[in-house]
């Protein structure tokens, strides 16, 4: 049997990927802030024995081809990679939306419109007469559906299956008479010399447009009829029989003040809107620290115990003593190490998810445009920035809804000063030793120092430029509404089983490969560690991390295992120093005694988290950098940058502590 193919497409956070999830169980990431689906991924499901292969597209307003998501989008669908179009609309914003359905008609293939979040227009008293709207859209089925309640899922299967059978292809906007003349004389030419049969009308608008990819792909020779751009004819046209649609279709019983207006007065007001973000922020970071700090301690007493037990176990079979070592000092002591952040972990991505679906997080753009303006980026720009309080890996992939190539390069480059939660685990143990009831004041600055330095970069990065634009933000703030559960939880399992997996594959390789590396010397096995490969690699980094405050051999070794998780610096210490679970109370008063013993105090301590902070992101981050900007010399220079940054902010931070005395 064939297998239809059916591509989502709609506007950024209208619901399509929720539909998505809802049909093939899939866990994509949906935020309630545009920008999220970067790619296009893809799913199977069945209708009555008929097989379906969905395809989520990014989310787009038009088939033009600005930004990377359109490219994507508008590629998939020329290439005849989808049969059958849903069109996923959010039903409280009809005219913005319809902009793109009309384009959509206009490709020839089947359309169907899946009206969604149908719930909003009820609270703002509007109504849609669903039998007149399918005849304004040229008889395509119209089908109200609840991504979120998975209300109206097998009536949109059962139009898909039917209307792909049925071939149905309506033209429903006709032009003024001079255009349609104009793709009256191209449609035959496209034919002609490209083959283009299959609804060559949409190809004659896009050359009328001056679209530039399609004019490159099919240049024509017809100066008298390609003599000027007719895009702004064309859309005026589009937007006037939106009117009309809307005129016929779209009712208001009453008039009502809606909720998330008064929020945004503010939330996004010019003056208190950049407070409150940071009073936000810093509640979040609150809570990562002294509730994930409470939570702590259950998982110290069974990472000890289960620690405690291995060893024993071991013994009362005489394993070998390096195989106790490699077990206990080694495995357990690195991974163990890691597993007993999880709660600040589990509490900082719960916060992050409940202000992602509450709707908050598409406001922070908005507020912080004009910061963004002075630093030559959209407020769009700082999504990504935010994103990277998270993980730095999707953070990047984020930026590929900046239209501009320039602006996302400089968005990557600064992305990485944000602080992502595999350098949590860094912050809370250097502070819980060294600053004590300041603890999380320490830690807290390493956020909004990250924030600083991604500014200044961008600012002077902005400031050398020869070539400077100016930038407009457009973009949509959906509605608030109350965090979904399930969301949150898929948000958060999907954040914690990431965290639990790095810690059982990279973090455990990273661990023994620490662990032989003091272990094991030019001679072979060694009972002195500073005859170990560790001790000879760290010794060679003394010189240089010396005017840092950093200057021990093992903080050499624990920075450069660093660079493939940043988790594994603290796993690194744990190994380094012989120290199951540095968490604990007895754990913690070892580290402290040996780091004091090297004179290796608050000061030398804060200055380790500020290279922690800027230095060259993971291993992940490096790949997902390079792949996004397929250039490797831009890369290099970049880590080269964080690298020498780093280092310089260390420095300072430790001469002018030690000058302050």
């Amino acid at each position: 049997m064939e297998v239809i193919r059916v591509g989502f497409v709609g506007n950024p956070n209208c619901g399509k990927t929720t539909l998505f999830n809802a049909y093939t169980g899939a866990n994509l990431k949906v935020a309630n802030w545009p920008g999220v689906t970067v790619e296009k991924v893809e799913g199977e499901t069945s209708y009555k024995g008929q097989k379906l292969k969905l395809i989520d597209l990014p989310g787009i307003y038009s088939l033009t081809s600005y930004s990377i998501e359109e490219k994507v989008s508008r590629r998939c669908i020329m290439k005849h990679e989808v049969d059958v179009i849903v069109n996923v609309v959010d039903a409280s914003a009809l005219e913005r939306n319809l902009y793109l359905t009309m384009q959509l008609l206009e490709l020839g293939k089947p359309v169907i419109l899946a009206l969604n979040m149908m719930d909003i227009v009820e609270e703002r008293g509007m109504e849609i007469d669903l039998h007149r709207l399918p005849e304004m859209l040229g008889g395509i089925p119209v089908v109200p559906v609840s991504a979120r309640k998975r209300n109206g899922l097998d009536v949109l299967l059962h139009a898909v299956v039917h209307h792909y059978e049925e071939k149905h292809r309506p033209e429903i906007v006709t032009y003024q008479p001079m255009i349609e003349e104009k793709i009256r004389l191209l449609e035959p030419e496209l034919k002609q010399k490209y083959q283009i049969l299959e609804n060559p009308r949409w190809y004659a608008l896009k050359l009328l447009e001056r679209d530039s990819e399609i004019e490159e792909l099919y240049p024509l020779e017809l100066p008298e009829v390609l003599d000027r751009s007719y895009e702004k004819d064309i859309i005026n046209q589009k937007y006037d029989y939106i009117e009309e649609v809307l005129e016929d279709t779209l009712f208001y019983k009453s008039e009502k003040a809606a909720f998330t207006d008064r929020v945004d007065e503010i939330l996004t007001h010019p003056i208190w809107g950049m407070p409150i973000f940071f009073g936000i922020m810093a509640v979040v970071f609150f809570l990562t620290f002294f509730v994930g700090d409470a939570l702590k301690g259950g998982f110290e007493v069974i990472l000890d115990t289960a620690a405690n037990g291995v060893l024993h176990l071991m013994e009362s079979i005489h394993v070998a003593d390096w195989m106790i070592s490699l077990v206990v000092d080694g495995i357990l002591a690195g991974v163990g190490g890691i597993l007993t952040f999880l709660p600040n972990i589990f509490i900082l991505f719960l916060a992050l998810a409940m202000l992602e679906d509450s709707g908050y997080m598409a406001r922070v753009a908005y507020v912080m445009d004009g910061l963004m303006g002075h630093l030559g980026l959209s407020g769009k720009a700082f999504l990504p920035m935010v994103l990277g309080f998270g993980c730095t890996v999707p953070a990047v992939m984020a930026t590929r809804a900046l239209e501009k190539e320039s602006d996302r390069r400089r968005t990557i480059l600064i992305t990485p000063f944000m602080s992502c939660s595999a350098r949590l685990p860094i912050y809370v143990l250097f502070a819980d030793m060294f600053f004590g009831k300041y603890a999380m004041f320490a830690a807290l600055s390493m956020y909004f120092i990250g924030m600083a330095v991604a500014i200044i970069a961008a600012l002077v990065i902005h400031r050398v430029e020869t070539h400077r634009s100016h930038h407009t933000l457009l973009i949509e703030l959906p509605e608030y509404k109350t965090p979904n559960a399930r969301t949150i939880a898929i948000y958060v399992w999907e954040k914690v089983k990431g965290y639990l997996t790095k810690a059982g594959t990279t973090i455990f390789i990273a661990s023994i490969i620490i662990w032989f590396l003091l272990n094991f010397g030019i001679h072979g096995m060694v009972t002195e560690v500073s005859e170990s490969f560790g001790a000879i690699l760290g010794h060679w980094m003394e010189p240089i991390l010396a005017p840092a405050g950093l200057g021990m051999w093992q903080i050499g070794v624990a920075l450069i295992s660093g660079i493939s998780a940043k988790e594994v610096v603290v796993s690194s210490f744990c190994v380094l120093f012989g120290i199951s679970n540095v968490n604990s109370a007895s754990g913690m008063t070892a580290l402290l005694g040996r780091l004091a013993e090297v004179g290796f105090g608050p000061l030398n301590a804060y200055s380790m988290m500020i290279f922690c902070l800027l230095y060259v992101p993971c291993a992940a981050t490096i790949g997902t950098i390079k792949k996004e900007t397929g250039s490797v010399k831009f890369t290099l220079k970049m880590l080269i940058f964080q690298m020498v940054l780093a280092w310089l902010a260390a420095v300072l931070t430790y001469q002018i502590g030690s000058l302050l005395g």
